[in-house]
């Protein structure tokens, strides 16, 4: 399956949410703008998209918002970090290899500090939802993350 493909089908099992996907049988490649619709999603409302995907009853949701929540404010500066190096590495004329370690070590450090935080707000969601729901929003959050890097690879062309 190429990358656009795979893209489209990544996008079209989080907006049609996870229920029973492992149970379903291989389907075609969804449409084009079905990932587009899911990037408009996570834009203007990724709280909602995660919580028409979650299904949690009242007691469970409202364990959940608050780690949530935390750890959205958490990612945040990991995020702008990742963006600013990426930035730094879109708008320079010349790469030089002094700058390409620099922008290489921004990048590779703001990753591993997002797998920590990953890792450490599992555990708190796995402690306030039963496993198959806590491993549902890490699916969610692994999916608009996914997408979020293809659409970066397809843009930014390789270094010179």
């Amino acid at each position: 399956m190429n990358r656009s493909c795979a893209a489209a089908a990544l996008a079209l099992a989080c907006a049609l949410g996870t229920a029973g996907a492992a149970d379903a049988p291989p389907q075609a490649a969804a449409p084009a703008n079905t990932a587009e619709s899911l990037r408009q999603a996570v834009q203007t409302d990724k709280r909602g998209l995660v919580e028409r995907n979650m299904d949690l009853s009242a007691e469970e949701a409202k364990k959940f918002w608050p780690v949530y929540d935390a750890y959205q404010k958490k990612l945040e500066p990991i995020q702008r970090r990742q963006n600013r190096a990426i930035m730094d590495y879109v708008n320079v004329d010349t790469m030089t290899d002094a700058n390409a370690r620099r922008i290489a070590k921004e990048i590779l450090a703001a990753d591993v500090d997002e797998m920590k935080l990953r890792e450490s707000e599992f555990k708190k969601v796995l402690a306030v939802l039963p496993a198959r729901k806590a491993v549902r929003y890490l699916q969610i959050e692994n999916k608009i993350d996914t997408l979020n890097r293809y659409d970066l690879a397809e843009r930014i062309p390789l270094v010179r």
